[in-house]
C-alpha cells in the first residue's frame, strides 16, 4: 500500500509538500523524505506526534531515545513502521523539525493506494518555501512578546468596548433621537 501525505506551515501560508511513501517504510524513512523535500539538515532531534481530529498530541515517536525515567514506553523512528501506526485516510501527526521553539509541520494522510508499492519515498507536490529550519531565538521570543503584548491589549479593548455585562440605564444616551426623523417609506 501506498500512503499520500500532505504537508503544511502555520507559519507559512504558501508551503504545501505532498510525500508518497510506502506504507511498510518506517517512519525514519518518512522523516528523511520530509527533510530532503524542504532541504533540512538530518543531524537534527525531531519527532512524530499521532494526533486526533483536533490535533491534540498524542503517541510521540521520536528519532533517539533520549534515556528519560518515564515508565512510558519509547517509540523510535526506524523501529516503527508507518502501517503500524497510521491506518486510514484523514490520520493526522504533527511532525516537530526545532525541538527549542516547538516548531511544526500539520501533516495529513490525504490518500491510500492499496495494491501498490513504491521502492522509495518521492515528494509529488512541492509549493512554497518552507519554514527557515532554525530562528534567531532573540527574534523569536520577541515574536512571542509581541504576540502576547497584542492578545493583553486585545483584552484591555474589549473590556473597555463591551464594558460591564450589567445595563445600566444612565449610560444610555438617547439624547438626539428625539431630533431625529423617520422616514416611513424606508
Amino acid at each position: 500500500m501506498v500512503y499520500n501525505f500532505r504537508l503544511v506551515s502555520d507559519e507559512v501560508d504558501n508551503f504545501k509538500r505532498e510525500i508518497k511513501i510506502d506504507a511498510d517504510a518506517t517512519f525514519l524513512d518518512l522523516r528523511n523524505a520530509i527533510c530532503d523535500s524542504v532541504g533540512y539538515d538530518k543531524g537534527q532531534m525531531n519527532s512524530f506526534f499521532l494526533c486526533d481530529d483536533g490535533w491534540e498530541k498524542g503517541k510521540e515517536i521520536t528519532l533517539e531515545d533520549m534515556g528519560t525515567d518515564s515508565s512510558e514506553d519509547v517509540y523510535l523512528m526506524d523501529e516503527c513502521v508507518l502501517s503500524d501506526y497510521v491506518e486510514d485516510e484523514g490520520q493526522r501527526l504533527i511532525f516537530v523539525f526545532d525541538y527549542l521553539t516547538d516548531r511544526s509541520f500539520f501533516m495529513e494522510l490525504k490518500e491510500t493506494q492499496p495494491g501498490r508499492s513504491l521502492k522509495d519515498p518521492i515528494c509529488t507536490v512541492s509549493m512554497g518555501n518552507p519554514p527557515a529550519q532554525f530562528v534567531d531565538l532573540n527574534e523569536f521570543e520577541s515574536k512571542i512578546d509581541t504576540k502576547a503584548a497584542q492578545a493583553a491589549a486585545a483584552q484591555e479593548i474589549d473590556e473597555d468596548f463591551y464594558g460591564s455585562d450589567q445595563f445600566n440605564e444612565d449610560e444610555f444616551d438617547a439624547e438626539g433621537f428625539d431630533e431625529m426623523t423617520f422616514d416611513d417609506n424606508l
